[in-house]
Formats: structure tokens, sequence, C-alpha cells
């Protein structure tokens, strides 16, 4: 595009322009009493904010130590604040919050690395990697409010997609084992750096997902977080399971097998009529969610919920579990939530009311605190 203004008009802007500049001096030269209240405003500005400067450097400083004496006192952070992970740039400037509102003396405004002058551990500070693990039938895609919430709390985040599912090109019907369904998850793991542990997080049947990386890689799994998910013991196939609970009638009419192979052939995936999805697992959820689902949702495929998982006490039992209960879901009902848990109790449950099968949706904000808090559990 060509310039909007001509040679004159640039002229006559710029003549206009050096009038203001020099009309501003003459101001300030002239106008002694304005020019001093207004340096006295500045320098007045400048110490409040070096007093809250202070202040909320205290803060943090007890705050950080009342943590490693073990107090349960939770701290609040505001969600338009970004913090820097220990491997960013030392000498990288301050980030600035992107919200427009005033700051209060109960936000945080310190970075971490502004404490090195007060003898604080930084590697207590390091935030956590959450590790996100869609469920059957969903992709990275469902966790977006989630993804944006940790990541505004200053967390790393991994959303994957597994093998045939979000934006994976691969056909579900030509799955044939869980191994195959949860490579990209093992390739994630293979190529976390040694030493690195991260919080992995299932839904739906990414809990079998998650179980199948943990008795695999035990020792970067800091903890696993379950969500409405399937928490299976060793033998036990998500079939096994599904078949135990109650009958789910919803769950039996909103199913749409596909036999890729034949009709005469066992399914190769799993569909969902598109008129039931919301009332089996949305029924709590936005419209715009339901409708960002019902066309993002792709089959499931029927070899790995046949699967029955193999899992060790030595392995798989070393990493910490906890779930997380969706009190209003039709696709898990609570009973068989509950049954899970009294099968193979993890080490705390957090309930989430109001939530539905799928809270990064009906839930967000509920949920995210819950993640949070279980990733600062000692």
């Amino acid at each position: 595009m060509g310039s909007c203004f001509s040679r004159a008009d640039e002229s006559t802007a710029r003549r206009r322009q050096s009038k203001r500049i020099v009309n501003h001096s003459a101001a300030l030269a002239g106008g002694g009493a304005v020019g001093s209240s207004r340096w006295a405003r500045i320098r007045s500005s400048r110490k409040e904010d070096s007093l809250i400067h202070e202040q909320a450097l205290a803060a943090a400083v007890l705050f950080q130590q009342q943590m490693q004496n073990g107090g349960a006192t939770q701290f609040d952070r505001s969600s338009s604040l970004r913090y820097p992970s220990v491997k960013e740039k030392k000498n990288q400037a301050l980030p600035r919050s992107s919200s427009s509102r005033a700051r209060s003396l109960t936000d945080p405004l310190l970075q971490p690395h502004q404490l090195v002058n007060q003898d604080i551990n930084l590697e207590n500070l390091e935030t956590s990697h959450f590790v996100l693990v869609h469920g059957g039938g969903f992709g990275a895609w469902c966790w977006y409010k989630t993804i944006a919430l940790l990541e505004e709390g200053g967390y790393k985040v991994t959303a994957v997609d597994l093998t045939g599912s979000g934006i994976h090109s691969f056909d579900t019907n030509h799955i044939t084992s869980l191994s195959q369904y949860v490579k990209p998850l093992i390739d994630f793991f293979e190529k976390l750096a040694e030493g690195e542990k991260v919080v992995l997080v299932g839904h739906d049947f990414g809990g079998a997902c998650i179980s199948y990386a943990m008795e695999l890689f035990p020792s970067k799994v800091s903890k696993a977080i379950f969500i409405a998910a399937t928490m299976l013991i060793d033998g036990q196939s998500a079939l096994d399971m599904f078949s135990e609970a109650e009958s789910n009638e919803l769950m039996r009419q909103a199913q749409v097998f596909q036999y890729a192979n034949g009709n005469n052939q066992s399914p190769t995936a799993i569909d969902f009529d598109k008129s039931l999805l919301k009332d089996l697992l949305f029924n709590q959820s936005p419209a715009k969610d339901v409708a960002l689902a019902s066309v993002s949702m792709r089959p499931i495929p029927f070899s790995p919920v046949l699967e029955k998982l193999s899992i060790s006490e030595t392995k798989h039992g070393v990493v910490r579990r906890f779930f997380i209960k969706t009190l209003e879901d039709n696709a898990i009902p609570i009973a068989l939530q509950e049954c899970m848990i009294n099968r193979s109790p993890p080490e705390q449950v957090f309930n989430l009311k109001g939530a539905d099968h799928s809270p990064f949706f009906s839930k967000p904000q509920a949920l995210h605190k819950l993640l949070v808090e279980v990733s600062k559990i000692p």
C-alpha cells in the first residue's frame, strides 16, 4: 500500500509537531510552578512504586519461607501474570502483565529471579510441567481452556494428540493395540530430558493411557492425576471396567460401532451419535464447546479398549496417584468412579461439583485450581 500522506501533508505535519514541542518546552521554562508541580507528582509516584515493590518483595519472601516450613496457606496468584521458567535467560526483561487493571498489594509483582538476593533457593520456585492426555474420541483441542489457564500461571504445558486423535491423521479403524494408540505419548517421554519430571493428567480412557506410560517411565512422572478416568488395575481392560458397572442406557444408545473389516468381524472403532453427545458428555458444558466437540471428535479405536493393562507395583505403583471425581457425569457415573477408587485407592480424591464428563469445558476454573493444588502437594 502507498503512503496515506502527500509530501506537502508530511511537511505540514512536521512543522506542527515541531511547534508543539517548542511550545511545550517554553511552557516548562516559563511556567516554573507547573513544571515543579509535575516533577513533585512524579517523585511521589516513584516513592509509592518503591514502597509497593518493597512490600511485595517482603510478602513473596514470607510466602516462600512459609511453604518451606510446610505451611498450608494458599497463594492467590494473579491469573494474568506469567512467571518465566528457570531455564529462561536471566537477563531477560521482566514480562509485564497483560491485564490493564490497577495492581493492588495482594497481587504478586515479583518474578522468581528477583529473589536472588533474599537467600531463597530458586529451585523451590520452579514451575511444574503438565502433560495432558485426552480421553477417547477427544484430542488435544479439548484442553484449550486448561492450557491457557496453566500457562497464564507460568506452568509449562504439553497436550498430546494420541494416534488417530485430534489432528493426528491416522485412521482409528486401523489401530490394533494400546501401544500403537499411545505412541505419541511414549515418544514424548523418550525425548524428555534425563532427570526431568512431569505432572501427568489423564481424562476418560486417557487414564489407561497414562497408566501405560507410568509403567514404562515411573521416574519421569512426579504425580498422575486421573480426571473421571479409567484407573485400571493389573490385568483389567477398560471394557472389563465398564462391564462391571450398572447398565448405562444413555451410553448404549449413544455408541455407534464401526466395522472396517466387515460386519461379521469385531468392531474396529466406536463413534457417538451426535444428537446424544450433549446429554452424554456435555450436559453442563457451554453450547459453544459442545459445538466445537461435535465437529472435532473422532471415533475411538476399539482394540485398545479391549486390551488388558499390564502394570506392576514396582513401576506403576511407585507413582503418586490422585483422582478428580466429576459429580454430574453421565458417561462415567459417580458410582463407577467410586468403584475404581475403592479398588485401587489413590493418594487423594477431589470432588468437582457441577462438572459433567468434560470438566475442562464445564468447570475450567475449578479444574485448574485442583490441578495447581495437586501440583503443590509436597
